[in-house]
């Protein structure tokens, strides 16, 4: 095989997977008009459409499908088989893509970057942030970092942070003015501040005591999709948010925010960095699993040791 037809199927490939010219390009550093160029001349060799056009979307042929899946596996296997260099490497090298929540990103990746990157430096670390639930397979993605009831049960996961409670917050000033709720049905009579999902389902507020549980829909003046937008809207008293306890830490050590319900908030939840299990592990991935539980062990020993 020419350079050239590699290099056309590796467009095709791209196109394909992301159903978007403009995403392919990027990945492949290219521009979206050498990109569609590049595929013209595939499809007029190969005497066949591969990819169906409109204004708004890319969608693959009968027999653009059919050619996927004869070569996707074989580009797989190849580049398989560059990544397995990297254990004659001294230092590995490569780019690791990791999707991750806002919040965590910030608090759980950010204090490890610099540490990483400089014991590492022949690695590129590429982080995307994004608070939905996003496919990190479809994404290209080597792993995602969310919390996790939030990861599907095909992958394998690595606990990265302490258990935190979701917990109803609010500022001093807020309750000064509306009082504070003894119940979790008391949020009714308050201005709550809700998250959307990507699903675009209003998640519901959930609350234990003991053995009994409840789930509150409730309502306010404002909906995100974002959890610093959430924690900063309740420090500026425009309602009851309800977030990780871990991600609001400072603001309720300084007093910025109220902790509410304590008593009906028992329930724990973590974070994982997760990636799948069908897949082969690349050497960025593999260390910076194994650096991260080496920073968790340090972390542990300076706690046990203080």
């Amino acid at each position: 095989m020419r350079g050239t037809e590699f290099a056309e199927l590796s467009a095709f490939v791209a196109v394909a997977e992301r159903k978007n010219f403009g995403r392919a390009a990027a990945y492949l550093g290219i521009v979206p008009s050498t990109l569609s160029q590049t595929i013209r001349s595939l499809e007029e060799r190969l005497g066949v459409g591969l990819l169906q056009r409109t204004t708004r979307s890319v969608s693959v042929t009968e027999a653009g499908e059919r050619l996927l899946a004869r070569i996707r596996p074989a580009f797989a296997e190849l580049h398989g088989a560059v990544e397995s260099l990297n254990d004659f490497r001294d230092t590995p090298t490569g780019t690791l893509r990791i999707s991750a929540s806002t919040m965590p990103a910030q608090l759980i990746l950010a204090p490890l970057l610099k540490d990483f990157t400089a014991t590492y430096p022949a690695i590129t670390v590429e982080i995307a942030t994004d608070d939905t639930t996003s496919d990190i397979i479809s994404g290209h993605f080597d792993a995602g970092l969310r919390y996790g009831r939030r990861i599907g049960q095909d992958m394998v996961t690595v606990r990265v942070s302490d258990h935190s409670r979701l917990i109803a917050v609010a500022s001093p000033e807020y309750l000064e003015k509306h009082g504070t709720p003894k119940s979790p049905e008391d949020l009714h009579n308050h201005a709550c501040i809700r998250f959307r999902r990507d699903s675009q389902q209003i998640i519901p507020w959930e609350f234990q005591r003991n053995k009994k549980k409840m789930e509150i829909a409730v309502n306010g003046p404002l909906i995100v999709n974002n959890a610093e937008l959430m924690i900063r809207a309740a420090r500026d008293g425009i309602g009851v948010g309800y977030m990780f306890e871990y991600y609001m830490a400072e603001d309720l050590k300084k007093g910025n925010l109220v902790a509410l319900l304590n008593d009906w908030s028992p329930r724990m939840h973590c974070h994982y960095l997760y990636y799948a299990s069908r897949r082969q592990l690349t050497v960025p991935l593999r260390v910076f699993i194994d650096f991260l539980k080496k920073n968790a062990r340090n972390r542990a020993a300076g706690a046990h040791s203080s």
